[in-house]
């Protein structure tokens, strides 16, 4: 079977959705990559290429010249569109080692025309930090809450907010984490209304979420 059959596109998920596809590159050989990035070289959205490596955005970019890689993020992004600047979305962090995940929402919902406010490492262990940013938190529209470990962040900020909280366990703790297990199980288990849950790890879905929510907030108010 030829790549070009190996790959298809959806390119008519923008007029559904609002975005378009994301590519997820882990298994995709080089060929793949290159025949999808030429394959958008004429688009006029906004490419996001996920959990990249170094290797891969190499390729790209010998196809994309404008291609950008966001190596926390682990994205590769190719801006068509000028953001709109959407208020309202923020992503937190439990900790530090958390950031990896976090990023990736963040630079999604970034290439999906919001804002993103970014506050790392205040997670419940010492309170106070978290305490600090409360206007913040309950100014925004939609938060992305990522924690390892038992994953307590998500319940604690759920209940000092009004708007959605996306949480997203990530795989980040000692031996009974079990590879996030205990998190998400914590996260499903919330006490706190208005939390969602993302799967282990899954920054770019939480983030595309999130960024979604704050947009349809923007049509409402410019429909009403």
């Amino acid at each position: 079977m030829s790549a070009e059959r190996e790959v298809r596109l959806d390119t008519q998920r923008s007029a559904r959705t609002g975005f378009s596809e994301i590519i997820y590159c882990p298994g995709k050989s080089d060929e793949q990559i290159a025949d999808i990035a030429a394959a958008l070289k004429d688009t006029k959205e906004n490419i996001l290429f996920s959990r990249v490596s170094e290797h891969q955005h190499s390729i790209i970019a010998s196809v994309l010249p404008d291609a950008e890689l966001h190596a926390r993020a682990r994205i590769t992004g190719v801006r068509r569109q000028e953001s709109p600047n959407y208020k309202g979305m923020i992503v937190i962090t439990a900790g530090s080692s958390d950031v990896p995940v976090a990023e990736e929402a963040a630079v999604a919902g970034e290439y999906m025309g919001c804002d993103v406010k970014r506050l790392y490492d205040v997670g419940v262990a010492g309170l106070h930090r978290l305490m600090a940013h409360v206007d913040d938190l309950q100014a925004a529209k939609a938060i992305v809450a990522v924690a390892g470990m038992e994953g307590a962040l998500p319940t604690v900020v759920g209940g000092l907010v009004s708007c959605p909280v996306v949480a997203v366990p990530t795989s980040i703790g000692y031996g009974i984490n079990m590879g996030g297990i205990a998190p998400l199980f914590t996260m499903l288990n919330t006490c706190a209304m208005g939390v969602s849950v993302v799967n282990i790890d899954n920054g770019i879905g939480a983030g595309y979420l999130a960024a979604t929510i704050v947009r349809q907030l923007y049509t409402f108010q410019n429909k009403a």
